[in-house]
């Protein structure tokens, strides 16, 4: 039985325009959708509020229980949930099962919060008991992207629904079905009370009224640093708790011990994975000049090993970038730096939006696709001489998000691991990666820290309360 029927995926009408629903692998339309216009935020948060209380209310188990389900239910819609995050997101169908088991991840480890202790009880000089206690904000607001729309949208909406909240939820209208309306469907098969889970895909305008809403006190957004920082104002300006996850430039070191036969593979995932459009991807392979010239040769031959095409239809290495938009940033940033000097090793060509894995050598402070986030597949590629060095690299820059080391001295690599601030490291390995149960945020301009697995989804999504308690009124001297 279809899970999204599009007859009823938006029960409740929008005043944005109709939205054509698109297949970046081939420009076909698979859908029609309408997008929510600002004034389509306050009767959600409205409507959200209101519910919110009972949903509090309810005993843990019965939360946990609505997780559960829906957890099952991502396994259960599997083949159908897949074929929308491929057409949709052009992500390959190995991405897209990695999609949808973390989402049901979340969703179980979400469970588990809804039964968390609470709060702890706190000395007093009073006769009185005196305890802390962790209570719902009320309504979350959540922004989530087109890269991973289902992990960015679920790792934020699970949590927050666990832990007697409400949500409204603004996804990308590039995957408003994948990202949005999906998790829609699922909470509403699993259980969960109506008005709990409002999806408003739409776009800037949007974003902004939700931030700016009176009722929506906390705002979890996933996006780029300059959206971010334009999200983080306006959310100080209203007083309300914004936690950011935004882009990153992430290096990826190679250290002088290193398996070259081992590394080019986790090299090759670490930036081309997706096609480059996750915000930790490998953007700086930094390597030691005793290997350089030989991990250059290694990882334009991977990368011409690649297969790009239709990830619906074919069997692909890596799909489309998500439009035309982005392949015309991530094109000229290659552009730019094959005239500003670097060596085009691999790839640098593109049919409709198709890019070539790409592999820049020669690079240096000074070329585009090495400084900035590039958000595609390309892997500039430079030489250090020294551990020293290597540190300096890693950590210039204003982005902090994930870091990768490659050496056969876990010590050591831990040890250089210490030198550089990021949220997120990886000893031997590369720098994508997601687990329900870990942390997950940056530092700098990657972002406000860690705010998703456990501890961080309790301080992110509830308020602390401290209570007393006295047998008798309180005695004062007047």
């Amino acid at each position: 039985m279809s899970l999204l029927d599009p007859k009823s995926w938006q029960p409740r009408p929008l005043a944005g325009p109709e939205h054509t629903v698109t297949e970046p692998a081939t420009g076909e339309a698979l859908a029609t959708v309408t997008l929510a216009a600002a004034e389509d935020v306050a009767p959600a948060a409205d409507a959200a509020r209101a519910a919110q209380a009972e949903w509090a209310r309810l005993p843990h188990f019965v939360r946990a229980g609505v997780l559960r389900r829906a957890g099952d239910l991502f396994a259960a819609h599997a083949d159908e949930l897949r074929e929308w995050l491929v057409r949709e997101s052009g992500s390959i169908p190995g991405k897209a099962d990695f999609e949808l088991h973390v989402a049901a991840q979340e969703c179980y480890e979400a469970a588990a919060l809804a039964s968390r202790p609470a709060g702890h009880v706190l000395p007093s000089e009073a006769p009185r008991l005196s305890y802390t206690r962790r209570v719902p904000v009320g309504v979350v607001g959540v922004i989530s992207p087109f890269n991973a729309p289902l992990i960015l949208s679920i790792r934020s909406v699970a949590p927050a629904l666990a832990l007697g909240n409400a949500v409204v939820l603004k996804p990308d209208p590039r995957t408003a079905v994948c990202g949005g309306l999906s998790l829609a469907a699922v909470f509403a098969e699993a259980g969960l009370p109506e008005n709990l889970l409002h999806v408003l895909p739409g776009g800037a305008e949007t974003g902004a009224a939700l931030v700016a809403d009176p009722l929506v006190p906390v705002i979890s957004f996933t996006g780029s640093t300059a959206a971010g920082r334009a999200v983080g104002e306006a959310a100080g300006r209203h007083l309300k708790r914004a936690h950011l996850e935004l882009g990153g430039n992430s290096a990826l070191i190679v250290m002088e011990d290193a398996d070259i036969d081992a590394v080019i593979s986790t090299a090759a995932w670490g930036s081309f994975f997706h096609q480059g459009q996750i915000c930790m991807t490998t953007g700086r392979h930094l390597v030691h000049r005793s290997l350089y010239e030989q991990y250059v040769e290694r990882l334009a031959a991977k990368a011409d090993s690649l297969a790009v095409g239709d990830p619906h239809r074919d069997q692909v290495h890596l799909g489309p970038l998500i439009d035309d938009t982005q392949l015309a940033k991530v094109h000229g940033l290659v552009e730019a730096s094959t005239s500003g000097g670097a060596k085009l090793a691999a790839g640098g060509t593109h049919e409709r939006l198709f890019y070539r894995p790409t592999v820049l050598a020669g690079v240096d402070d000074d070329t585009p696709a090495y400084v900035e986030e590039v958000f595609g597949p390309v892997a500039p590629v430079r030489s250090f001489a020294t551990v020293d060095e290597a540190a300096a690299l890693a950590a210039d820059g204003p982005y902090g998000l994930s870091l990768g080391i490659v050496t056969r001295d876990a010590a050591r690599g831990l040890d250089l691991a210490e030198r550089i601030p990021t949220g997120i490291v990886h000893i031997n390995d590369q720098t994508v990666n997601d687990e329900a149960v870990a942390p997950f945020g940056g530092t700098a301009a990657s972002g406000t820290g860690a705010r998703f697995g456990g501890e961080a989804n309790l301080e992110a999504f509830t308020d602390l309360r401290w209570t007393t308690v006295r047998g008798d009124v309180a005695p004062y001297p007047f």
